[in-house]
């Protein structure tokens, strides 16, 4: 930007406030972009950490909870993906296959919109692990499916990478992250089996 001829193209004190703002769009943009970056290689080395787990909250799915007659064996009854969330979803995938050579394991809430993220993942086959079920209308739940969840990940044996496709309750209850739709937290144990976070990225 010439700032000689924005100086003389703006003059007085609305001028000035023109200015300063061009300037400051000038400065936040870079490190912006410097921060994302810095984001996205934590979280590729974070991703390719022996023994990491990658906790992901399912991609955009409009609205928030379960309609009343929620079934889950009746993805109608359920809040589903947009077209949008399933786009997202793909792109994910391919992020992820771009980061890491894999092998990748890949488990589901029995939820719809995470079992149609997971399987549009294109990373493997899916199983579905009832831990990873969202406990939003069951509350009482949380504590007893957050230890379920913490002793599945301490006592399962290495075998790729496992990608664990859940909802934002299970996720903010297990490492006091809130992720958004599609978010992707990288998490290991440590020896005392607490949850220590590595690398987080979200992926429009």
């Amino acid at each position: 930007m010439n700032t000689q001829n924005y100086c003389n193209r703006y003059s007085g004190l609305s001028g000035r406030i023109v200015l300063f703002a061009l300037l400051l769009v000038q400065v936040i943009g870079p490190i912006r972009a410097d921060e994302q970056h810095n984001a996205t290689e934590q979280f590729r080395v974070a991703l390719n950490t022996p023994g990491a787990f990658v906790l992901m909250r399912h991609a955009l799915a409009p609205g928030t909870g379960d309609p009343d007659q929620f079934s889950e064996q009746d993805c109608s009854t359920q809040r589903n993906l947009s077209q949008g969330g399933r786009d997202q979803a793909v792109r994910i995938g391919a992020k992820l296959r771009e980061y890491s050579a894999g092998p990748f394991a890949v488990y589901s809430s029995a939820w719809c919109r995470c079992m149609d993220t997971a399987k549009l993942l294109d990373l493997g086959p899916v199983e579905k692990l009832p831990a990873l079920n969202s406990f939003f209308r069951q509350w009482e739940r949380e504590q007893l499916q957050t230890d379920q969840l913490n002793n599945w990940m301490a006592e399962r044996e290495p075998d790729g990478i496992p990608v664990l496709v859940t909802h934002q309750v299970n996720i903010t209850a297990l490492t006091d992250v809130y992720p958004t739709s599609g978010e992707m937290v990288v998490v290991t144990l440590d020896n005392d089996h607490s949850v220590r976070v590595l690398g987080r990225l979200a992926i429009d």
